[in-house]
């Protein structure tokens, strides 16, 4: 089977890397996420313990459709009865890009029509629509007139971790914080520290990645597991599963700390990193007085940048002041501004060591990685 694990762009190099590390076969980065091979039961390790991928998507049919007739008759020609029924709900979400067809409401909607209608022909009857909560969420893919059929194995994105209760005025995805923590080079053994910790995301992923902690056990179950597909033996696989990343888990890891000035954003840290179920110490602190860590480690942060918190003309100075003094540590910061760059390479006299393009939703970012 095909899968593709969707990533928020400019993160793929790092989703490519942890599905490596959970070694899943034919893994290759591509444009907006990456393709790998294999059972449904490698899409459900990916579902269970990707931190940076979104989406874990089942491939499912692809053909030519240059038309509304052409994709209502791919679509139809697929035998859904593998992962339906009339009592299975269902929701289509699409996307259009260099094709005849350009209007994605109207390619879900052509879509859905065909399901349906294979079904009822099969059956009798016709599976209803759910929008909010689908046993199967099926997503089209029409690029240069060819349609990709896909199906949601989470059922929902990957980034719901089950742990924010609240959240902050400019919520990091914990996705693209997994990601960051990656790129960034962090051994999962130093101290880590984050001095503009907000809702404390970057934080809390560190922790729970650094002590083996599977982000999908915190789901009831991931969309597959409402498929028709989904027998028992397939569910006592997903018990085993479950079980062993439970057990895979450990108590120790490297020293966490994170800090910020706001003492709201301190509360609200921790009391997300006390649903999560990770240890870290939490202060209140100026980033002027950040000060060194013991060993030496990492400094990993993601300051404000304007188009969601206001920040001070001079807050970058005194940033790029503070991280001067971390000599020995590790720095990286994703920054939503040119400001963040300028502020570092006055205050180091250099530029960053290396340097990759994200997108946190809609803002374009530079992550900074330096080596002090």
């Amino acid at each position: 089977m095909r899968f593709f694990a969707t990533a928020a762009k400019g993160t793929e190099p790092a989703l490519r890397d942890e599905l490596r590390e959970l070694r899943l076969r034919g893994v290759r980065a591509d444009r907006g996420g990456v393709h790998f091979e294999g059972q449904m039961l490698d899409a459900a390790r990916a579902c269970l313990w990707s931190r940076v991928g979104v989406r874990v998507l089942v491939e499912v049919a692809s053909f030519d459709a240059g038309g509304g007739a052409a994709l209502y008759e791919g679509t139809r020609a697929v035998d859904w009865t593998t992962w339906m029924t009339p009592k299975t709900t269902l929701a289509v979400r699409a996307t259009c890009r260099s094709s005849q067809l350009t209007h994605s409401q109207f390619v879900a909607q052509k879509t859905k029509d065909a399901v349906v209608d294979a079904l009822r022909d099969r059956f009798g009857e016709r599976p209803s629509v759910d929008r909010e909560d689908p046993d199967v969420l099926l997503a089209v893919h029409l690029a240069r007139d060819k349609a990709t059929l896909y199906l949601d194995a989470g059922g929902s994105s990957l980034h719901e971790r089950g742990w924010r209760a609240k959240a902050g005025a400019a919520p990091l995805r914990e996705t693209l914080a997994a990601a960051v923590l990656r790129l960034s080079g962090w051994d999962r053994a130093r101290p880590l520290v984050d001095p503009m910790c907000g809702a404390g995301t970057i934080a809390i992923e560190a922790a729970a990645w650094s002590r083996h902690m599977a982000p999908g056990l915190s789901r009831k179950r991931f969309g597959f597991e409402r498929w028709a597909s989904h027998g028992d033996g397939e569910r006592r696989a997903m018990t085993t599963m479950r079980e062993e990343a439970r057990a895979a888990a450990v108590r120790e890891g490297p020293p966490v700390l994170a800090c910020d000035v706001d003492p709201h954003a301190v509360e609200l840290a921790r009391d997300n990193a006390r649903s999560a179920g990770v240890e870290i110490v939490f202060e209140r602190r100026d980033i002027r007085d950040l000060a060194p860590l013991e060993p030496s480690g990492f400094v990993v942060s993601n300051p404000p940048y304007g188009e969601r918190l206001a920040a001070d003309a001079g807050l970058y100075d005194e940033l790029a002041r503070a991280l001067s003094g971390m000599r020995g540590h590790s720095v990286a910061l994703l920054a939503g501004t040119p400001a963040i760059p300028a502020a570092m390479r006055r205050a180091l006299k250099r530029d960053a060591d290396r340097w990759w393009l994200l997108f946190n939703g809609p803002i374009e970012c530079r992550l900074l990685v330096y080596a002090l």
